[in-house]
């Protein structure tokens, strides 16, 4: 496994206290950053926090909503009151409602684009504001999906997820241009389809709408997946590591296909 000298460097994994968020913040803190562990749950923030610990990192877990700015702020605040710095932000924290798009309420199409597009908006603008205070630079990435990009596909009764990802999609596009003059180099990432608990969520809520069981819709899943395998955390993490070391150091308003091949849904 490459080594990407994040020794000393702060980082803040949002929504890391499972699945995807978990795997980056664990791997950021083997790289040696030191990692604010933040998500919705305070207690598996801790846990994750705890264990980059045990593994001879340093950490904080915080618990933190990302829609709300004055949290944002606050945990970049504590966070560089904890680390003395802050150079790299990934933007991980998300939900996906699975609900038809003929049955979308008020609440849940807030409720997307507060946390998936809001989330990432706000968190982004403090983290800028104190890297660009500190005056080197620094890296934000943001984990998007295949379907910030094209349609989920028939049955899948995600159409307002879809649409939140294609607004911070369209965000990082646009902000990284704004950031670049000061060395902050933001970019996305695009998982495919990851063996975590949403997942498995999202998959017993279609059975329930459409009847296609969870193993139908697993086995459909692999068919169009040429490595043969659902996506582990761990590979998301990797492209991530790439991204915030100086190996990216040229690398400005782009998203990169982490999805074992599969391109369509």
């Amino acid at each position: 496994m490459p080594h990407y000298e994040l020794d000393g460097q702060g980082a803040i994994v949002t929504g890391s206290g499972r699945s995807i968020g978990r795997g980056i913040a664990l791997r950021l803190g083997r790289e040696g950053a030191s990692v604010t562990v933040s998500d919705i749950d305070l207690s598996s923030a801790e846990a994750v926090s705890k264990e980059i610990q045990s593994a001879g990192g340093k950490a904080i877990a915080m618990k933190m909503d990302v829609s709300k700015k004055a949290v944002a702020d606050r945990v970049v605040a504590q966070t560089v009151d904890a680390f003395g710095r802050l150079d790299v932000l990934v933007n991980n924290a998300g939900v996906a409602q699975v609900k038809p798009a003929m049955e979308i309420e008020e609440a849940d199409w807030d409720l997307h684009m507060n946390v998936n597009a809001k989330g990432v908006l706000f968190c982004s603008q403090a983290a800028a504001q104190q890297m660009i205070k500190q005056g080197h630079g620094g890296r934000i990435i943001t984990i998007l999906s295949t379907a910030a990009r094209i349609p989920s596909g028939r049955n899948t009764a995600l159409a307002a997820y879809v649409a939140s990802k294609h607004a911070a999609l369209g965000l990082i596009q646009q902000m990284s241009q704004d950031l670049a003059p000061h060395g902050i180099l933001m970019n996305g990432v695009f998982p495919g389809i990851v063996d975590t608990p949403m997942l498995h969520n999202q998959m017993r809520r279609v059975a329930e709408l459409t009847g296609e069981s969870v193993d139908a819709q697993r086995k459909r899943f692999l068919a169009k997946i040429p490595m043969g395998r659902l996506q582990h955390p761990d590979d998301v993490a990797n492209m991530v590591a790439f991204l915030a070391s100086s190996d990216a150091n040229y690398t400005v308003g782009q998203c990169f296909d982490v999805n074992g091949g599969a391109f369509f849904w």
